[in-house]
Formats: C-alpha cells, sequence, structure tokens
C-alpha cells in the first residue's frame, strides 16, 4: 500500500481546515440568517452552541480521522459496530451540499463578470438595470446558470486532482489571507454608507425578543448554520484529520478553527447587513437578494469605483466557496481512493475526482435549471387534505432547499448527534483524549469539559436543533 500523503504544514491544514468552515455558509448564510432571525439573538445562540456543540464535534471529528488515518467511512467501520455505517451519511451529506454548492459558486462568478462588464462599459454588464432586475433575469437564464456553475465545478475538480499538499493546502495557503484582506476593504465601504448605523445596531445591540418570540426556531437555524459553516457532520473534518500529522495539537487547532469561522462570519456581516440597512431600510433582511440584490445595489451607486468593489467581493466569495466546495469533493474522492491503493491499484485520484465531479454535476444542473425557484422546475410535495390528496409546494418552491434540508437540517444534525453518542457511550471519551495526548507536549485541558459535553450537552442540544429544522421543512 503506498503512502498516505498529507498537508506539509501546520499553516497549510489550518488554512485549508478554515478554507473549509469559511466559504459561502459564511459569506451568503450568516448574514441571510442573522437578518431573519433577530440580529444580536441569532448572533448570542450561535456563538452559545459554536461553544458547547461545535467544539466538541470538530475535536471528536479530527481525532477520530487522524487516529484511523482513514476516509470518513472506514473510519466509522473501524471504530464503531453500532455506528459503522455512520460514515455512508457523511459522505452523502457532502455530495448533496456540493450540488447546489457549485451552483451558487456560478452564480458568485456571473456577478463578478457583471462588474467587470460594468467596469469596461460592456454589453455583458447590468446596462443600467436594478438589482432584482439583473437577478431576476439571470434566474430565468437556464443556460448561463449551468454553464457557470459547471465552470466552478471544473475549478474545484482540477485543484482537488492535485492532491492535499499539491492543490488543496496550496489554494487555500493562499487564498485564505487574501479573503481577508479584501473583505477588509467591503467592510470598510459598508460601513461608511449613509445610515449604516442601523445596520450594526441590528448586529450588536442586546435584543432578546426574537427568542421570546421563537426560541426553537432561532435555535435550529443557528445550529443547522453552525454546522454547515465550520463543516461538521458531513465528514470533512474527519478527512482532513485523516492527513493531520501526529504531532500536531488537535484541541489548540480546533479552538483556532472555530474562532477564524466565527470572526469571518461576523466580518461577513459587517459587510453584507450594514449596506442593506443603508440602501434598503425598509427591505427584508434576509434571502438571496442580500448577497445578489443589495450589495448589487450599493456598488451599482458608487459608479465606476463600485464595479471594482464588486469585482473585489464577488471574487472574494469564490475564493471562499471554492475552498469549501473542494474539502466537499475532498470527502468523496478520500474514500475511493484510500480503498484504491489498499487493493495495490495506485493512485487514482484524478480519476475519481473527475468521477466524483461528473455524479455531483446532475444534481447541479437540476439547481442551475430551477434557479431558486424562479424557473418552476420543482416538484410540488402531495400531501393529504380532508381526505384528499393535494400538491403543495415545499421547502420553499426550490431544489436547492430541498437539498439544503436533507444535507444541513437532516443529515449534518443526526450525523454529529450520533458522532457524539458513539464516543460519549460506545467508543468512549477517553479515545479522544489518548489520541490528542500521543504527544508528550499535548495535553487536553478541556477534556473535563469535553467529557461532560460530548455526553449529555451537546446531544441534547443537537436533538433540538434537528427537532426545529424538521419542524421549519415540515410543518
Amino acid at each position: 500500500m503506498e503512502e498516505r500523503k498529507g498537508f506539509k504544514s501546520t499553516f497549510g491544514f489550518l488554512m485549508a481546515a478554515v478554507g473549509s468552515a469559511v466559504g459561502l455558509g459564511n459569506i451568503w448564510g450568516f448574514p441571510n440568517k442573522m437578518g431573519s432571525n433577530g440580529g444580536f439573538a441569532f448572533l448570542l445562540v450561535y456563538i452559545i452552541l459554536a461553544v458547547l456543540c461545535g467544539y466538541i464535534v470538530m475535536v471528536g471529528e479530527l481525532a477520530i480521522g487522524r487516529k484511523t488515518g482513514k476516509s470518513a467511512i472506514a473510519t466509522y467501520q473501524t471504530l464503531s459496530r453500532k455506528f459503522k455505517w455512520l460514515g455512508w451519511l457523511a459522505t452523502l451529506s457532502p455530495f448533496l451540499i456540493l450540488s447546489f454548492y457549485c451552483a451558487l459558486g456560478g452564480y458568485c462568478i456571473k456577478y463578478m463578470v457583471l462588474n467587470v462588464g460594468n467596469l469596461f462599459g460592456a454589453e455583458f454588464g447590468t446596462n443600467g438595470l436594478s438589482g432584482g432586475a439583473v437577478f431576476e433575469a439571470f434566474m430565468l437564464n437556464q443556460t448561463e446558470g449551468v454553464v457557470f456553475g459547471i465552470i466552478f465545478l471544473l475549478l474545484t475538480m482540477l485543484i482537488v486532482m492535485g492532491g492535499v499538499a499539491g492543490g488543496i493546502e496550496k489554494f487555500c495557503s493562499v487564498g485564505m489571507p487574501a479573503l481577508a484582506v479584501m473583505l477588509v476593504v467591503i467592510i470598510i465601504r459598508s460601513c461608511t454608507l449613509p445610515g449604516a448605523v442601523e445596520g450594526l445596531k441590528f448586529m450588536f445591540m442586546p435584543n432578546f425578543e426574537p427568542l421570546k418570540e421563537n426560541f426553537l426556531g432561532v435555535l435550529a437555524t443557528a445550529g443547522g448554520q453552525m454546522f454547515f459553516s465550520l463543516s461538521l457532520g458531513m465528514g470533512v473534518m474527519i478527512t482532513y484529520g485523516s492527513y493531520l500529522d501526529k504531532k500536531k495539537d488537535i484541541a489548540k487547532n480546533a479552538l483556532v478553527i472555530i474562532c477564524f469561522d466565527t470572526l469571518v462570519a461576523l466580518m461577513a456581516g459587517l459587510a453584507v447587513l450594514p449596506a442593506a440597512f443603508a440602501l434598503d431600510p425598509e427591505g427584508k433582511i434576509g434571502g438571496p437578494s442580500l448577497l445578489f440584490v443589495t450589495l448589487q445595489n450599493v456598488f451599482d451607486n458608487m459608479g465606476t469605483i463600485g464595479a471594482v468593489f464588486g469585482i473585489i467581493f464577488y471574487l472574494l466569495v469564490i475564493l471562499a466557496a471554492v475552498s469549501s466546495s473542494i474539502s466537499l469533493l475532498e470527502v468523496i474522492v478520500t474514500h475511493f481512493c484510500d480503498k484504491a491503493a489498499a487493493k495495490g491499484k495506485g493512485d487514482k485520484r484524478k480519476a475519481y475526482s473527475v468521477i466524483a465531479a461528473l455524479a455531483a454535476s446532475v444534481l447541479m444542473v437540476l439547481v442551475c435549471l430551477d434557479g431558486l425557484g424562479y424557473s418552476g422546475y420543482w416538484v410540488p410535495g402531495r400531501v393529504l387534505v380532508d381526505g384528499a390528496w393535494q400538491y403543495t409546494a415545499m421547502y420553499n418552491d426550490c431544489w436547492l432547499d430541498f437539498f439544503d434540508m436533507l444535507s444541513e437540517g437532516i443529515m449534518m444534525p443526526l450525523g454529529a448527534l450520533l458522532m457524539c453518542l458513539m464516543i460519549g457511550y460506545e467508543i468512549g471519551p477517553d479515545v479522544v483524549r489518548d489520541e490528542i495526548e500521543r504527544n508528550e507536549g499535548h495535553k487536553m485541558k478541556s477534556y473535563g469539559f469535553f467529557k461532560i459535553c460530548v455526553r449529555f450537552i451537546t446531544p441534547l442540544l443537537m436533538a433540538m436543533v434537528l427537532i426545529g429544522q424538521i419542524k421549519d421543512f415540515f410543518l
């Protein structure tokens, strides 16, 4: 069996892990969900969940991944008898996410191209149309949606084909610092707009009314966002952990990843929400319009320099999206590469990268054709009403929301919940501690906290998140 090549440096691993965590979940999802769930109340619940759930699950996934040095599927099959099937759930989830993630990544490429057109006065710019009109026209242009989605998927595939060190680590080591710099530029512009202070108040001024009105709903939304943003319950951290050097401090790295991810999420909120309040104070603060309509209107109203800001902003969103999409594809590719290597078939990474990308493209094309529900490709659900079957539009009327419901809403919190039960009651928390402390210089100072949380607090909170997600989607 050939030697399994992993990350070359701690910085490279951290940038790859942070890159997986920092993606559309931060740049799009966090501002949208924060805007739709009361601002400060959502932020407070998110931070609490990141401490009590995010840290616990991430430490657990990195530890069991490094302990086995295998893919998510093989890791669960090696460590557990009761939950050996859980790895398949952890692999199916990123596959579903990849299908709509590449579609959204394609949207970001389209909007960067739009701003390039605006900069040079070309016909492929916005041509004086409002952000809403441009967005609707693009959603209805199914050919463009598919083409840009394929471009994004090809970019993802090419990076994964380069391997862990040569592709993923190299891209993220450059892309993540660049993303941070560009995000700061956009924050400065957003927060200096007239009326932006209302967005800052919305984000940081204590307001607990949303928790009184719909505590479970806010909890479920914040929990789903946390899982999606931190790439938990989807096999990513198990996969990256399997490539992590045995000398690295897992607990410390997990804390760094969560802190960076939360910081970038807040920065994304600062880049988007003040601009939303400044430009459209009476509008709905949430949904895809926040990223593709409100922000584009901000850039259009800035004149020529606005096109430059638009190019920078959507480029950083593309960087964030790619850093996450490569981790999603890597979960799938790693499993099949490991199987091929175990059978002595050599390095099949390029072949499996192409096959996995082609499989994901089938669902991605469906999402692109649907255009967030604008094109009407969504198949409505059938429900029984007063003894008769009626057709109704479920899951917010689009394929993207349906795949998101299956992955973020059910598979990820369920997978993380069951992983905690496996660690807490089957293999024991000591397995995680022993893996972290395998080197004398690394002591798991948080072991007492981890042990209590993984057995009691984290499973309870994740069960509440799961119930809230199911209630939100089905009831």
